[in-house]
């Protein structure tokens, strides 16, 4: 029998900690290692299952292949810290972070596998190959990313629809830090040329829906993908953790994992 994978998930107690606890108690490829919640948490010293209960810090940890990290920027910079020291990889969601903590997850991948993406779905890993193709062949059309998440979400423009807006400006041979368009209010004048614009809606309890527009002269492109179950996210994770656990040290995406699977027989 092989050998289960020992996996620690950090900010257990948030949405998608919820998702993969559920997904965990029925997926056999995994054993459940620790649980990590913020400090303060209600679900601090609670029980969780198989004997565990949540805990707020990485102390006396269980020997672990895997982390999965839904968290913060705290959370993250603590579960980099001790995935580092154990060598253990890294499978990571959180968005948001500033510029030095994403020069540190780019340094950790030199010691460890590191697999970070903004959005686990394979439908939004198909979006952004779509887009990259259609930004490259219509490169003078306008580009707009409207993205729709729920009212608990604080960060914004949110990460899939920065990480669509990157691929976008790449294949057009140029960066969001040129081209990005964040804010549009009072009288900002006409569209500057090669703009890439964001638009932002918080509401309700949407999971996550994407939509990049491009847009010419009499006609326009709409490319889309909306999730209507927060589970695909958590699926998509432990896919990631399950392929990602026991490889070399580096820096991985969804897209490396899927061509992975692809060049692979059945």
């Amino acid at each position: 029998m092989t050998q289960a994978i020992r996996v620690a998930i950090n900010g257990a107690s948030g949405r998608m900690g919820r998702a993969l606890l559920a997904l965990l108690r029925e997926d056999r490829r995994f054993a459940l290692t620790r649980a990590v919640v913020a400090e303060g948490s209600e679900q601090d010293g609670a029980s969780v299952f198989g004997g565990l209960s949540y805990t707020h810090n990485w102390e006396g940890a269980l020997a672990t292949d895997v982390v999965i990290d839904f968290s913060g920027p705290d959370g993250l910079a603590s579960a980099l810290t001790y995935c580092i020291a154990n060598k253990v990889a890294l499978v990571t969601g959180t968005t948001g972070i500033e510029s030095s903590l994403e020069a540190q997850v780019a340094a950790a991948s030199k010691q460890i596998p590191v697999l970070q993406a903004a959005n686990f779905s394979l439908g939004v890993a198909v979006l952004t190959r779509l887009l990259r193709e259609a930004a490259a062949a219509l490169p003078n059309w306008d580009l707009e990313i409207i993205e729709s998440h729920h009212n608990r979400k604080e960060d914004a423009p949110s990460g899939t629809a920065l990480a669509l807006g990157h691929a976008a400006a790449d294949a057009r041979g140029t960066t969001l830090a040129k081209d990005g368009v964040y804010v549009r209010e009072g009288r900002p004048g006409a569209r500057r040329e090669g703009t890439i614009g964001f638009a932002v809606v918080r509401g309700g309890d949407v999971v996550g829906e994407h939509t990049a527009l491009v847009l010419g002269q009499g006609e326009r492109v709409e490319l889309s993908h909306r999730a209507t179950d927060r589970s695909i996210f958590a699926r998509g994770a432990l896919e990631a953790a399950a392929w990602l656990a026991g490889r070399k040290p580096g820096a991985y995406s969804i897209d490396d994992m899927l061509q992975d699977r692809g060049r692979k027989p059945g």
